[in-house]
């Protein structure tokens, strides 16, 4: 799903698209990515949806807690104050019009003619891949070899499912794999295309398959930007009422650091993702209220039964 949102804003905002898949069909996923919402709409959205909490007129206005009723709510969407990107609805498909209009490359490993690895480490996939991005970078000029025909605009590098046994890799299959290396040694590479072009890509791994530690690291720590979902079906979190509100969790893995000595630390890292039927959204994870029916107090009895245990005579206490 991330990865949809991450093609379907390349087209979107008119950037130069590269998608690579060993299992699914590139024009498949293409054809999957979620259908733009117009920036007036969303925009409307959001004004009604925000309402101000000591309104009187307003229904979700606490009457019962009302020394409550001032206190500042638990924001549980992840707010910003600046616009940054465009809103998705993820009920309905992109319109073949965009997609038509769109420069889109594609890369599907099932169909590629194997290439001779020589005395390169990497597996042929690996290495065809790697030389497929290299070309077009240097063909399109985003390098700053040739100049670009349209103006200056960025290519967004779509990879799917890379690790997996589909791609020549046997990382998934077993801890001491004779392609421990494989994946790490891409990375480097592709970071080196990345930072001298005007390119940006996008890598997904099927972590809950690579049983090696030692690699997820080197995957997490080769990459600016890293996050993990965990999803709730199937687990014992899925019938946890903690969790109803939700479908996974969000883990930040790795936040970018580029050209400065530190990155930004969030405020929270608890997030929490639920799949809605228009859309995919993020939000703070936090305790709900403890409404249930039972108070976990001392009554009265048993408070007098506990002291009078150390006195003689009646139950109660005698003063």
């Amino acid at each position: 799903m991330l990865l949809k949102y991450f093609l379907a804003e390349g087209i979107v905002c008119g950037h130069e698209l590269f998608l690579a898949s060993a299992r699914d069909h590139p024009d498949q996923i293409m054809q999957e990515l979620p259908s733009p919402i117009l920036d007036d709409v969303a925009s409307m959205k959001m004004s009604e949806g925000q309402s101000q909490p000591n309104d009187p007129d307003n229904p979700d206005t606490m009457k019962i807690a009302w020394r409550y009723q001032n206190q500042p709510r638990v924001q549980t969407a992840l707010a910003s104050s600046s616009r940054f990107g465009h809103y998705y609805d993820a009920s309905k498909t992109m319109d073949p019009e965009l997609l038509q209009a769109a420069k889109y490359h594609s890369f599907y490993q099932l169909q590629e003619t194997p290439v001779t690895t020589g005395l390169s480490s990497l597996p042929s996939p690996y290495l065809a891949l790697l030389k497929s991005i290299q070309t077009l970078i240097q063909k399109e000029g985003f390098d700053g070899s040739t100049p670009q025909l349209r103006g200056r605009n960025v290519l967004r590098v779509g990879l799917h499912s890379l690790g997996s046994v589909l791609w020549g890799d046997d990382v998934c299959c077993k801890d001491n794999s004779a392609h421990c290396h494989a994946l790490s040694t891409f990375l480097y590479a592709l970071r080196g295309l990345l930072r001298t072009s005007l390119s940006v890509a996008m890598m997904t791994v099927p972590s809950h398959l690579i049983q090696s530690r030692a690699v997820m690291g080197r995957i997490i720590r080769l990459s600016d930007t890293a996050i993990a979902l965990e999803s709730f079906r199937g687990s014992e979190k899925e019938t946890n009422p903690l969790y109803k509100d939700y479908h996974g969790l969000l883990y930040v893995r790795q936040i970018p650091r580029l050209n400065c000595l530190t990155s930004e630390v969030p405020d929270t890292k608890d997030l929490a993702f639920k799949l809605k039927r228009k859309q995919f959204t993020i939000e703070r994870l936090h305790l709900p209220p403890d409404l249930s029916e039972t108070v976990s107090r001392v009554s009265k009895a048993d408070l007098a039964a506990g002291c009078a245990s150390t006195a003689t005579g009646n139950k109660h206490l005698h003063f």
